[in-house]
């Protein structure tokens, strides 16, 4: 029955849409996108890291760490580039999304999870909080995100280079396990899911959630693992008391993704896994490092100490 194909999907929009006929209830504006489209957020890399390059010819100290910044935010923002621009193709062809899509409600079903119809349904009687979700996934995510290494970067440098890491291994594994096309609930006709983002216009796909491969990456939600990592980030580096309010902001996440129908459950349980697996493996490298530098100041201690020679004096030195 959901065999995913794009002719049944197409014919479906209208009952995703969630209002009367596909029609939008604004008259037809869409959200604006927060995000850099990849060419923007490459042409800025290339003039950052080129700012970068010149600047650090001049022996100024202030121009310095500007350059430094200027450097990491360059390859952040290429790496986002990277990102977009391969969001947009798939290994495999769209037609089984909606497929995998159904298998992830069925398994949600059969292990007891709470529906995310449900969920819905308790908040789109109260239109304005529906719509500042709408707007808070549109963009809030990756605001925070680049916040969360400013401040990193700035008051607590020495922390920087493994947030860095880790953000950059994530993004990379849910990439990779994004080139699987994964439709998201409010593409499942059979779910009875609405899509906020398109009753409300604001959409930032355009004016119909369309079958193509930026809406097909629902697994795992990069919103979601982005929220988390930011939590854990504070958490570890901040000394505050407060600071373990900070794992409010990935719980709100992940109700918004459910309530505005672009996250199953378990998309964001997959992030969650996905980032403790980053997580674990930076923690064994470094205990691999930790252990070989161990071997390399033991073999070292243990080698004999070499006999110096000398030439010998000649008769006629003597």
């Amino acid at each position: 029955m959901y065999n995913g194909g794009a002719g049944w999907l197409s014919s479906g929009v209208q009952r995703c849409s969630g209002t009367p006929d596909g029609q939008r209830g604004d008259g037809g504006r869409h959200v604006v996108d927060l995000e850099l489209s990849w060419r923007a957020a490459a042409v800025t890399a290339g003039c950052l890291a080129g700012a970068s390059v010149a600047v650090r010819h001049v022996r100024v100290p202030r121009l310095a760490a500007m350059a430094g910044f200027a450097q990491e935010a360059a390859v952040l923002l290429g790496l986002f580039a990277l990102w977009q621009l391969a969001g947009s193709y798939v290994l495999m062809g769209p037609d089984g999304a909606v497929g995998r899509a159904q298998w992830i409600w069925d398994w949600e079903r059969a292990v007891h999870l709470p529906s995310e119809t449900g969920v819905q349904r308790a908040f789109l009687s109260h239109p304005l909080i529906v719509q500042a979700f709408n707007l808070y996934y549109a963009g809030l995510h990756f605001v925070v995100v680049i916040a969360c290494l400013i401040w990193v970067y700035v008051w607590h440098r020495r922390q920087y280079p493994p947030v860095r890491t880790t953000l950059v291994l994530f993004t990379a594994g849910a990439l990779l396990i994004q080139f699987i096309p994964v439709a998201p609930p409010r593409m499942l006709a059979g779910d009875g899911m609405v899509d906020t983002a398109v009753r409300y216009g604001q959409s930032v796909y355009g004016s119909v959630a369309g079958f193509n491969a930026d809406q097909l990456s629902a697994m795992p939600s990069v919103h979601v693992g982005w929220a988390l990592l930011a939590a854990l980030v504070v958490v570890h580096v901040s000394r505050s008391r407060w600071r373990w309010l900070a794992f409010s902001y990935p719980a709100l996440t992940l109700l918004a993704v459910v309530v505005t129908a672009n996250h199953f459950w378990l998309d964001g349980i997959a992030a969650a896994a996905l980032l403790a697996i980053v997580l674990l493996v930076q923690r064994a490298g470094r205990a691999v490092r930790r252990w070989l530098r161990a071997r390399l100041r033991d073999y070292r201690a243990s080698r004999p100490d070499q006999p110096s020679y000398e030439p010998e004096r000649s008769s006629v030195d003597a």
